[in-house]
């Protein structure tokens, strides 16, 4: 746990090896720190000391009164300050991608040293909503909720966090239902689905407010522009992701400067559990090399 300059908490998960090259975990959504557990097998055989981090009002994190993307980008410099680490990595997954994004903009490149956004919810990256045309009906609904009807899109996370802590079984099986064989396998192979859900419903240990600041920010349009971003950024995707379509990212992928595009065929939203290997070996390989 760490507490920040202006008295707010952050709580933190870590696996791998102590002494390791940091790499910063940005959650998903409905996620928290305890999604580190997923990707404890590939930090530990690459040597990565591999930190995730509550966002603020989510899990054990204390609530922010204002949340911007480069608030979080300090937040993100404090924990690797509080760690002993000048220079460190960040990767981020589902909603917790753009998070890891705008670290890359605002973050010094002579500390972070290394940047990956894996399907990332870059919804609002070129303007409010700009990515609606390729959102499922439900998405959609959300984005429009989260900038023309706070009290819609409230409710709707209300009703997850129901779900996601409550009816256990219910919130697996309707996400079953939505994501293609990969995700299908990963999702049903021993204790993952547990571990899964417990990430999920520890998200709402406060409420659902925390993940529904959280969220609407990713709607918004943002406040940096990855058009500006000259770093060498990692997009992994799947190209069957049916949570977040893989036009999404390749739309920042085209559009920003240092991107390096990692497509994966046949894979859905859960490429960061099946590439985790993959994904987190060039995180160590770029932390390896000097300045």
């Amino acid at each position: 746990m760490l507490v920040t300059k202006d008295n707010r908490q952050l709580a933190y998960l870590e696996v791998g090896d102590p002494d390791g090259p940091l790499v910063i975990h940005n959650h998903g959504g409905p996620s928290s720190r305890l999604e580190a557990h997923f990707f404890e097998d590939a930090a530990s055989k690459h040597g990565l000391r591999l930190v995730c981090v509550d966002r603020p009002g989510i899990g054990q994190s204390s609530p922010q009164e204002a949340r911007k993307y480069s608030g979080w980008a300090d937040d993100i410099t404090a924990i690797a300050d509080s760690l002993g680490y000048r220079e460190f990595g960040v990767t981020g997954w589902s909603e917790g991608g753009p998070w890891a994004l705008a670290a890359a903009a605002y973050i010094d490149p002579a500390r972070l040293r290394h940047v990956t956004s894996i399907a990332g919810g870059s919804y609002g990256a070129f303007g409010d909503n700009s990515a609606r045309k390729h959102l499922s009906a439900i998405d959609s609904l959300g984005g429009f909720l989260a900038l023309h009807f706070e009290p819609g899109f409230r409710l709707m996370y209300e009703a997850l966090a129901k779900t996601a802590v409550n009816f256990r079984e219910t919130y697996i099986q309707q996400l079953l239902k939505t994501i293609n064989a990969y995700d299908q396998e990963i999702l049903q192979r021993p204790g993952f689905a547990t571990a899964f859900c417990e990430a999920s419903a520890e998200c709402f240990a406060q409420g659902s407010e925390g993940l529904v600041r959280d969220s609407e920010i990713l709607y918004r349009s943002w406040d940096f522009d990855v058009r500006q971003i000259q770093r060498r950024v990692h997009l992994w995707q799947g190209l069957d992701d049916r949570l977040v379509p893989d036009a999404i990212n390749k739309d920042v992928a085209d559009q920003m400067p240092g991107e390096v595009w990692h497509p994966v065929s046949g894979a859905g939203h859960f490429v960061a559990i099946g590439s985790a290997e993959e994904i987190f070996g060039v995180a160590a390989e770029e932390l390896s090399q000097k300045a």
